[in-house]
């Protein structure tokens, strides 16, 4: 790590990126007060943290939980216990309350009784996230939280950290390779390459204005959504249609021709193309508006051009 000067605001949701081997972990463990830098300072809540040792430390660490990729957990406890051990060894008094809150923040109440065996991926990690928050701490590190999931428990771990993030005003780290899980979840990014914090800035500005060639290569593997407000009841005048053109066709003009055809309106809301085993596919999402029989035609002219479409 060389030349890192970043600032997190407290009860923020602020993503650290970058490849394997960019520095994310070395940073990590600076942050964590685990190994402290070589030169410059770190400060937790006005706290200096590289600057101390022993009992200090442990106070600061006390305000810190962590996340874990592969989870962590006991084999050998329950769910309930594993949440339980960090109140143990720190010597809190009622356990059995804040045990239970937290089970119910996470959403996992109903396993407290069972092992680590019986669990599925997201549900370890809603029991991580659960240990990790036991303590009440004022920053919550997530260091690739849902790199080991499969991508609908991803979406439903990052919306769990994306509420408790707003509910319990917990300022969140994220550490990831992946832009998509910093745009679920985080109002701030910064982009890590070769150990140096090459870009940074709110997550509006860096994915409409990348500096980086580094941070253009992470918006390129992002997924793309359609923002919620797109999908309105539809009417006759209005269909929201995502369209698939699939062969030669994906690489004739059919939208501009059926809108000048038919006097219709067509908004591209999303698009991408894939060449799948030599076949070229593509796959656009449009807002398609006009009067009642020109929506009818255009869709017709789709039909007669074998266009295949749903609407949304």
């Amino acid at each position: 790590m060389r030349d890192v000067d970043l600032s997190i605001e407290e009860g923020s949701a602020f993503g650290i990126v970058g490849l394997s081997g960019s520095g994310k972990s070395t940073l990590l463990r600076c942050l964590c007060g685990l190994d402290p830098p070589s030169s410059g300072s770190v400060f937790i809540y006005e706290k200096e943290i590289s600057s101390i040792s022993g009992l200090a430390l442990r106070e600061v660490r006390y305000q810190m939980g962590m996340v874990f990729q592969s989870f962590q957990l006991l084999s050998s406890r329950s769910v309930y216990e594993n949440v339980a051990y960090p109140l143990e060894i720190s010597g809190k008094t009622n356990i059995r309350s804040r045990v239970e809150e937290v089970l119910g923040l996470v959403g996992i109440a109903h396993k407290k009784d069972a092992y680590t065996a019986e669990l599925s991926g997201g549900e370890k990690q809603r029991v991580g996230i659960a240990r990790a928050l036991a303590g009440n701490p004022k920053v919550l590190f997530c260091d690739e939280a849902t790199s080991a999931l499969d991508p609908k428990t991803t979406r439903e771990i990052l919306a769990l950290l994306k509420k408790l993030n707003k509910e319990l005003k917990v300022t969140l780290v994220l550490i990831t390779h992946e832009m998509d899980a910093v745009r679920a979840v985080c109002d701030k990014v910064a982009v890590l390459d070769g150990g140096r914090i090459v870009e940074t800035g709110s997550l509006a500005e860096v994915f409409s204005h990348p500096k980086e060639a580094i941070t253009r290569h992470f918006l390129k593997t992002t997924a793309h959504e359609i923002p919620p407000h797109f999908f309105q009841t539809p009417s006759p005048q209005r269909k929201l249609l995502r369209l698939c053109l699939e062969g030669a066709i994906a690489s004739k003009p059919i939208i501009s021709q059926m809108v000048k055809r038919f006097l219709v309106d067509a908004n591209i809301l999303l698009g991408w193309m894939d060449c799948l085993q030599e076949t070229t596919v593509g796959n656009l999402v449009i807002e398609l508006t006009g009067e009642e029989k020109q929506i009818a035609e255009s869709l017709a002219y789709l039909d007669e051009n074998c266009v295949r479409y749903e609407e949304l």
